[in-house]
């Protein structure tokens, strides 16, 4: 019986690429000269420091264009609020990757509802989708992405 896994995966090391490349594009910047502006990064977060807010909104900006020119979809990112002291101010952004239980249902949801005949079953970090004809499957992949959805998909392991 055909079938496909539904995912959301981030490439770790095209994430660290984009943020050593942010942080070799802020080193060059006139504007962020001797401020002590950088990025860090821990597992799927990214950590920027700044002295003041306004900094920190022009660092998010590069970290969204150096993000998008290496292919990863802007959905996953989770921007939390800056926080600021006297001498300086920091913000955290996390890569949301994995498909958790409600986006999974979700999905699900959106299958059963378009009365596409497939089914549609939450394993772990992923959704597989089975049916009985190759054409329902793409059908299904085109609707899923054409679905607002907080996480970007992709479709693995598609077996006929």
């Amino acid at each position: 019986m055909p079938s496909f896994d539904t995912v959301s995966e981030l490439n770790a090391h095209e994430v660290a690429n984009a943020v050593d490349q942010a942080g070799r594009e802020l080193a060059q910047r006139f504007d962020f000269k001797d401020t002590g502006a950088r990025f860090e990064l821990q597992d799927f977060t990214v950590t920027l420091h700044a002295q003041v807010d306004f900094q920190l909104k022009q660092m998010l900006e590069i970290l969204k264009l150096r993000l998008a020119k290496r292919g990863i979809d802007l959905v996953c990112l989770e921007v939390k609020e800056p926080q600021s002291t006297l001498s300086a101010a920091h913000q955290e952004v996390v890569l949301r990757h994995g498909i958790d239980a409600e986006t999974g249902k979700r999905i699900m949801r959106l299958l059963k509802d378009s009365k596409l005949k497939v089914q549609a079953g939450l394993q772990g970090e992923k959704v597989r989708v089975t049916g009985k004809q190759r054409d329902e499957l793409q059908a299904a992949i085109a609707l899923l992405r054409g679905a607002k959805l907080p996480v970007p998909l992709q479709f693995t392991n598609f077996r006929d």
